[in-house]
């Protein structure tokens, strides 16, 4: 002990207590790191992997099909090709011509009637045209029982940087948001999800009878927002048949999930940043030797 004191008196810092304060940093790292992974629980995974919510457009479940379409507004970068709102009418296609576009910033509002209840499940799910698991136009999604007041779904997007014109995205970062799937697979939509919402508790849109949902597209170049104010990222740009591109909105009144997906749970944390912890940021954690 005489030894290890005077060695601190010369030097500061005895080797014993450097090694201690390095076993107290090793532990508290690891500890963050476990409790990071604990806390981390990934959205929906692509259609046809364990845990994906992604509805098939043949799925026994559907009822009915939007009848209509209301205020069809074409955003820019769409073609007169691509805009013909009938073509969102009825069941999905799931192919990548029978779809109508609507244009960066663009919006549609489909009809239904009757109109869509709140079920146990899920309640009516929006088809994109995406080619692939990863090439995708993402857009909120709105209802109203009156075809005036609105109550968008909460969403997020954990897209970290952004995407090119042909880049991709990863669904799991992605919730609430239409255009999650590829082409032929629906991204489910549960009216419980809203029914905490001011319109909701105040009576103005009931959601036992949903008789309009509004598409509206997302600009992926940074300009719009998640319902946590993180930036959302898509393909950008595009051009031609930019923005989302609709297919179809089936109903089902309260389907259960597909078996296996995840329907609740902690949200995924955001990319881990450089510096936010661990050797290296300013919340880290260092072992200074005094000579």
């Amino acid at each position: 002990m005489d030894i290890l004191l005077t060695h601190k008196h010369n030097y500061g810092l005895s080797f014993l207590k450097i090694h201690q304060i390095f076993q107290i940093c090793l532990i508290l790292i690891f500890g963050v790191m476990l409790g990071s992974l604990a806390g981390a629980v990934s959205y929906s995974p692509v259609a046809g992997q364990e845990g994906s919510t992604a509805i098939y457009m043949e799925d026994p479940a559907f009822i009915g099909w939007a009848i209509g379409y209301e205020n069809y507004e074409t955003g820019t970068d769409v073609d007169e090709v691509w805009q013909t709102p009938e073509y969102a009418i009825g069941k999905a296609a799931g192919t990548s011509y029978d779809i109508v576009s609507l244009g960066r910033g663009g919006r549609i509002t489909m009809t239904f009637d009757p109109p869509i209840k709140n079920g146990e499940g899920w309640d009516f799910a929006v088809f994109e045209n995406s080619f692939n698991d990863y090439n995708l136009e993402l857009a909120y999604v709105e209802v109203s029982s009156n075809g005036v007041d609105f109550v968008r779904f909460d969403n997020i997007s954990l897209t970290p940087d952004p995407v090119s014109g042909y880049g991709s995205l990863d669904t799991i970062l992605i919730n609430g948001l239409a255009g999650k799937y590829r082409q032929g697979y629906g991204t489910p939509f549960d009216l419980s999800d809203i029914s905490e919402k001011p319109e909701v508790q105040s009576a103005i849109v009931d959601i036992s009878r949903i008789t309009h949902v509004r598409i509206v597209d997302i600009i992926g170049d940074g300009s719009f927002f998640d319902s946590e104010s993180n930036v959302i990222y898509d393909p950008y740009p595009t051009v031609s048949s930019a923005g989302f591109d609709l297919d179809a909105i089936g109903v089902s009144n309260g389907a259960p999930y597909p078996d296996g997906s995840i329907t609740e749970g902690p949200s995924p944390l955001p990319p881990e940043q450089e510096g936010e912890a661990g050797f290296g940021g300013q919340s880290g954690c260092f072992i200074f030797t005094i000579f």
